[in-house]
């Protein structure tokens, strides 16, 4: 007798979905989170023993730092966005991709070719001299083109849908390509030198240029790392509980409240520079009123497993998927504390930053992504289920156990850094020097490169798991909750 998971398969197949770019995507971001997981640990390493930079500037921690940022943010969790939104577009649409498997297959090529020319750049030193070392003119425009035709098959699908609702999924996966197409033809506009060379000037400078840069940044956060993965949070928790949304209405307030706050809390980022006061105040207040509709999120999350609590005893996916709520709400609600600017003014520049970074990153976006890839596979692959359940959980707790020591030791390491930058001797003069600082958080940048290690092997095991699944092999394991 046929699964329900093969019986989803057949369905997606008898329907006309396209599910072989979803498995693509499925594959590269598993490929790609190993890669963006291992070279975070590498440099987190570099931090802690400098040496390890060694003599090659390809390999030094100024070039891999965009590396990582880039592999984990758009390789990794870039493809789980396009392929979860393909696969969910279809599913809630009942109908299949726009343009057909031709355009599905460019966007799923042309996004990978530009995250090796993009990593190519950062390895070279080829950047405009940006935060977050923006590819040069050329990878932009080729990133353009890729995006405009993923937002032509998202939008089309919808257009020809069967069905008459759109699900709250898909408005915000439409924000999140929408949104993030302004945001990228705003902040990467730069002239040229010429069309035969790598060079270019951008079309902003001094306080304008900070201003866009972290109006591009905190909305890139926003629409990209939120808007995009609450996407899959409202389709796969509820297909995970096997549950209706708690609220749909509450869910329509939570979108439309989050779209036009997040907008405006970019200036967050620049209080006590040259930007205008009341720009940075406007940033600071935008971002305190964002705690409601982003807890508001979290609850309608939560809540859609009201009387299925019991099922995280039995189902290490939902656990994953529930723990990443809970990582979005304490996210959001950290953030907003650390954007008014008596705590801004201890924690910007520290490492408090990278701790709260990471806890969005770590426990938000990559858990939230292994829950929904390792809700796919099986039924991409047409499995009865994982290989192994009792591995799914394995890798929840190493890699909570690893996020538990990233972001405790960075909160401990940045509060005193901050600290140690603020403190005066009895004349006036500063108690500590930069370089004593440095030397005061070594203990914690190890404790972080263990984090990191700790959750680069959960990432590892998943793979394992995965692989086996889509071999079609099915570990010899009790039900999960009980001995084994």
């Amino acid at each position: 007798m046929a699964t329900a998971e093969a019986t989803a398969g057949d369905i997606g197949a008898m329907a006309g979905y396209n599910e072989a770019v979803v498995r693509q995507f499925t594959i590269a971001a598993t490929f790609w989170g190993v890669v963006g997981f291992t070279v975070g640990v590498l440099i987190a390493l570099q931090l802690a023993f400098p040496v390890l930079n060694f003599d090659l500037e390809w390999f030094s921690f100024g070039r891999l730092r965009p590396v990582h940022t880039s592999a984990v943010v758009f390789a990794f969790g870039g493809n789980v966005l396009l392929g979860t939104s393909f696969y969910v577009v279809q599913r809630t649409c009942r109908a299949p991709l726009f343009g057909g498997p031709t355009l599905a297959g460019f966007v799923f090529w042309g996004y990978q070719i530009f995250i090796v020319m993009a990593a190519l750049g950062y390895v070279l030193g080829v950047t405009q001299s940006k935060e977050y070392a923006e590819p040069e003119w050329f990878v932009d425009l080729w990133l353009t083109i890729v995006w405009v035709a993923y937002l032509v098959i998202f939008l089309g699908t919808l257009m020809i849908r069967r069905e008459p609702h759109i699900y709250v999924a898909n408005w915000f996966y439409l924000a999140f390509i929408v949104t993030v197409a302004v945001l990228h033809l705003v902040n990467a506009a730069a002239v040229p030198v010429s069309f035969t060379g790598a060079k270019s000037y951008t079309l902003w400078s001094g306080v304008q240029d900070a201003l866009t840069q972290w109006w591009y940044g905190h909305n890139a956060v926003g629409f990209f790392l939120t808007a995009g993965f609450l996407g899959i949070m409202y389709y796969f928790v509820p297909k995970q509980v096997n549950r209706p949304i708690y609220s749909y209405r509450l869910s329509i307030v939570h979108f439309w409240s989050l779209i036009f706050l997040y907008i405006w809390a970019g200036p967050h980022h620049l209080h006590y520079t040259a930007l205008p006061d009341w720009a940075q105040t406007l940033g600071m207040t935008f971002s305190v009123i964002l705690w409601m509709p982003s807890w508001g999120g979290m609850i309608n999350g939560l809540m859609t497993l009201s009387g299925a609590w019991h099922k995280l005893r039995t189902d290490p996916i939902l656990k994953l998927l529930v723990t990443s709520i809970a990582f979005y709400g304490m996210s959001t609600f950290e953030g907003p504390v650390m954007s008014i600017k008596a705590v801004n003014s201890l924690s910007h520049y520290t490492d408090w930053t990278v701790g709260h970074v990471h806890s969005g990153a770590l426990g938000w976006v990559a858990f939230v992504s292994f829950g929904a890839i390792y809700y796919l596979v099986p039924k991409l692959w047409n499995r009865e289920r994982l290989y192994s359940i009792r591995l799914v959980n394995t890798h929840f707790w190493i890699a909570t156990i690893g996020i538990v020591f990233y972001i405790t030791a960075m909160w401990v390491s940045g509060i005193m850094q901050g600290l140690m930058w603020r403190t005066y001797d009895a004349l006036g003069f500063l108690e500590y020097s930069f370089v004593e600082t440095v030397e005061a958080m070594h203990p914690y940048y190890l404790i972080r490169a263990l984090g990191g290690i700790l959750f680069l092997i959960g990432s590892l095991i998943m793979v394992y798991n995965l692989w086996q699944t889509a071999r079609g092999r099915i570990r010899d394991e009790k039900p999960f909750g009980m001995p084994a």
